[in-house]
């Protein structure tokens, strides 16, 4: 099996512009691809992740992989997916999330001597003169054609602001740039951005010339992959102190089991012909599925020793146990309490078992708290520091999310 068939096979491709051209330029691992990632926030998240394991799986076939950092693009912020505008950053805190991103990508990416590339469209979308962009680019754009995109059909009732609307010109900019300065035949993104992606070829095929080439490539599911880095709690990161390595575990381990399987395909490293024979597992065999999908996606983010000790500790857990070494947990100061004591409900938030204390006492009063296996229903049951002191416990939301507490 080719790689380009493999990829197929794993569920990665939806849609392409010359596909018997873009298989053989990665089959033969000739292409320079790109992938952006605007840095709205200061942790790679879950949706995230299935971008880096095809940059990872590309490179490790001879492909190289540019990671675009959107320092510029982050400025404005990308529309597609959204029902209002994103909130503006400040120039540090894009800078910021720049640092936090190069970061985790180097657990990925192979970054040197030259296989792999880290780029900032800050370098040239800032510098940019707005009357000669106007006229170098806004002829190769038609208003009527870009207005029937996707990603601004969906915001038009609701009002889509200007700045928002250059979103897809920069875009393209940027892979017009990328070809020319790194030799960069192949962009790849979320089926969310196909108006986009195609912008950029086309860019490059007008001012270029017709010999230029470029290709797109969508990912199946990359839309979906944004979805799946949120969950009733708020985020899943890759950062492990937003995401601890065992609640990172635990959101694999939890994934419903129709959808074990296609996670295998799309963002595990295990052969194909392992995972089309887990595909044939029912039942209780498909809890063993998921805890080999939840430890190798540890193993990748954190590596494997957290994977191991995430593994441990949800058996432990699952088996009834009271080995709570490996869970996630906190230590509370003396200053967190109040005439010795601390409410449950700010427990929770501040453990993130819930994000919010409304959403906190909501889970206590329908029953959703246990405390050392006890179902707590009073949203203001405390906790002594003098207990906490003396002895840890354990707190559960729901029947997947624990976590110890303790004082110091």
């Amino acid at each position: 099996m080719t790689l380009w068939e493999e990829l197929k096979a794993r569920g990665l491709i939806a849609q392409v512009t010359d596909e018997k051209e873009i298989s053989e330029i990665v089959n033969q691992g000739k292409a320079t691809f790109y992938i952006g990632f605007d840095p709205t926030a200061d942790s790679l998240h879950v949706g995230h992740f299935m971008a880096l394991c095809l940059m990872k799986r590309l490179q490790m076939a001879g492909n190289r992989p540019i990671a675009l950092l959107g320092g510029g693009t982050g400025m404005i912020g990308d529309p597609s997916g959204r029902t209002d505008m994103r909130q503006m950053m400040t120039v540090e805190t894009i800078q910021h999330n720049i640092e936090c991103f190069k970061k985790q990508m180097e657990r990925f990416i192979d970054f040197s001597d030259g296989k792999a590339l880290m780029v900032n469209n800050a370098d040239w979308l800032m510098n940019l003169n707005y009357v000669e962009l106007l006229r170098e680019v806004g002829p190769h754009f038609s208003v009527n054609r870009m207005l029937t995109a996707e990603c601004y059909k969906q915001r038009m009732e609701r009002g889509l602001s200007f700045l928002e609307f250059n979103y897809m010109i920069m875009q393209s900019y940027d892979f017009y740039m990328l070809f020319q300065k790194y030799g960069c035949n192949m962009q790849f993104g979320g089926d969310d951005q196909w108006s986009n992606m195609l912008g950029g070829t086309e860019l490059i095929r007008r001012k270029l010339g017709k010999d230029a080439y470029a290709m797109t490539i969508t990912l199946l599911l990359n839309s979906e992959g944004k979805k799946m880095g949120k969950t009733q709690a708020g985020a899943v990161w890759l950062d492990p102190d937003k995401t601890s390595p065992f609640d990172f575990y635990q959101y694999w381990r939890n994934v419903d089991d129709a959808d074990v399987i296609k996670c295998m395909r799309l963002l595990t490293f295990l052969p194909l012909e392992e995972i089309e024979e887990m595909a044939k597992w029912e039942g209780s065999d498909l809890n063993k599925a998921k805890e080999i999908l939840a430890y190798e996606l540890t193993k990748l983010v954190h590596g494997e020793e957290e994977a191991k000790k995430a593994q441990e500790g949800a058996r432990a857990l699952f088996a009834g146990g009271a080995d709570t070494e490996n869970m996630p947990s906190t230590e509370f100061g003396e200053d967190e309490f109040t005439d010795g004591a601390i409410d449950l409900i700010t427990v929770l938030v501040k453990t993130g078992l819930v994000p919010t204390r409304s959403e906190g006492r909501r889970a206590i009063t329908q029953g959703g708290v246990t405390l050392d296996g006890e179902k707590i229903t009073d949203f203001a049951y405390t906790l002594s520091r003098e207990d906490l002191l003396a002895n840890s416990r354990v707190v559960r939301r729901g029947k997947k999310k624990y976590h110890k507490i303790s004082a110091k």
